[in-house]
């Protein structure tokens, strides 16, 4: 998507239709010329017979006159630097446009948005109209996807007391308010220059109250960071995600109530072992050169839990739900209070997470089905809730 703050020019609006208005707006990022085409194409079957506002930073062709679509050409002052993900400036981009269009609702679209299905597009659209946030599920492979798995859904829906299962979701319908709400804080960010800076949509929508769905987006191919390598972007999405938890502390620490979980696969089939030998051997390695810095971040008893770990045989190598969900919030504790350096934490958290995904590739080799494996580590995050509270209230309760 588009990453920074927009230069509208107002008489550009609506090139095909001047003065057209619609209830709904899509907000598309820069996409290559074939990709755009298929996407107006599936965006016109989508809405045959409603007036649609596209908003596009593409150059905007010249549309049939009986097409639904009304194009309206925006100009971002920058070109993202992580065009696999919304950033805070697609947000505030967004919302201005709903705002100088009159439009009610708001879609946003995502990179590889062509391989949208019409049915799909308007199902979200259509949640848009009676949520303030719709939020696209993705029917992904056991094997993708899967820092959203071990942290970003457990954490947010242990905190949040939401159930949507992708948190940083690339696809999403918004109310007007709610666009408004992540505009507001896509500011912050864009003020200082911070375009491409990521947002939590089910955190703002949370902590505000506001209504919020979940829409099944399939099939859809996921866009995939070009040339940044597991570290970088481990810590580039956790600590974006720890600085929101931050944040919002004085809200997640409230209690909060919990929804009925999701129906779970009754079967799944067995697959072929995993090749973890270099997870585990970086976990191995780092066990060995970053137990000092684990040291300060950790409590005894889960650096007992990764020295177990450290000599398990591949085959019998587990990492204990409750474990994980309290390594990544001892992680969480220490990046609010600096304990160490935040780039040396976010970096000691890397061979750590690939434990957790060597454990469970492993476990669901042996017929587990994924999404149950998900859902139980999503309840020990859950469970594990007042720890994090206290150790957040009364840091100095624990000194290693």
């Amino acid at each position: 998507m588009a990453s920074a703050q927009t230069n509208i020019d107002p008489s550009s609006n609506a090139v095909n239709a001047p003065n057209a208005t619609s209830s709904l707006l899509i907000s598309l990022g820069s996409l290559p010329q074939e990709a755009f085409d298929a996407t107006l194409a599936n965006l016109a079957l989508a809405f045959p017979n409603d007036t649609v506002l596209v908003a596009t930073p593409d150059a905007a062709p010249q549309l049939s006159s009986g097409s639904p679509l009304r194009l309206i050409p925006y100009t971002p002052t920058a070109v993202s630097a992580t065009p696999w993900v919304l950033t805070a400036a697609d947000y505030l981009n967004t919302y201005k446009l709903a705002q100088e269009n009159k439009a009610a609702t708001c879609l946003l679209l995502g990179a590889e948005c062509q391989s949208l299905h019409p049915e799909a597009i308007r199902a979200l659209a259509k949640s848009a109209l009676t949520s303030d946030l719709s939020v696209a599920h993705y029917d992904l492979g056991p094997r993708e996807g899967l820092v959203n798995s071990a942290i970003l859904y457990p954490v947010t829906r242990a905190l949040f007391g939401t159930r949507p299962r992708f948190p940083l979701a690339i696809d999403l319908g918004l109310s007007l308010r709610m666009a408004g709400r992540l505009a507001a804080t896509a500011q912050r960010f864009t003020a200082t220059s911070q375009d491409d800076s990521f947002l939590w949509p089910l955190a703002e929508a949370g902590s505000a109250n506001f209504t919020i769905a979940e829409v099944e987006i399939t099939p859809r191919t996921i866009p995939q960071p070009s040339t940044r390598d597991l570290n970088s972007l481990l810590a580039l999405i956790t600590g974006s995600f720890f600085s929101d938890i931050d944040a919002k502390a004085s809200f997640w620490q409230r209690a909060r109530g919990t929804q009925p979980a999701p129906s779970l696969p009754q079967t799944v089939t067995v697959s072929e072992p995993p090749d973890t030998a270099p997870m585990l051997e970086a976990f191995r390695l780092a066990y060995s050169n970053l137990h000092e810095i684990w040291s300060l971040v950790l409590p005894p008893n889960s650096l007992l839990g990764l020295k177990k770990l450290s000599v398990m045989q591949p085959e019998n190598f587990r990492m204990p739900d409750n474990l994980w969900a309290r390594i990544v919030y001892d992680f969480v504790l220490a990046y609010r209070l600096r304990t160490i350096n935040r780039g040396h934490l976010l970096g000691a958290l890397t061979p750590l997470y690939l434990a957790w995904v060597a454990s469970h590739l492993t476990l669901i080799s042996t017929g587990t089905a994924p999404e149950k494996h998900i859902q139980d580590l999503a309840l020990a995050f859950e469970a594990d809730k007042p720890y994090l509270v206290s150790r957040w209230r009364w840091p100095d309760r624990f000194n290693p």
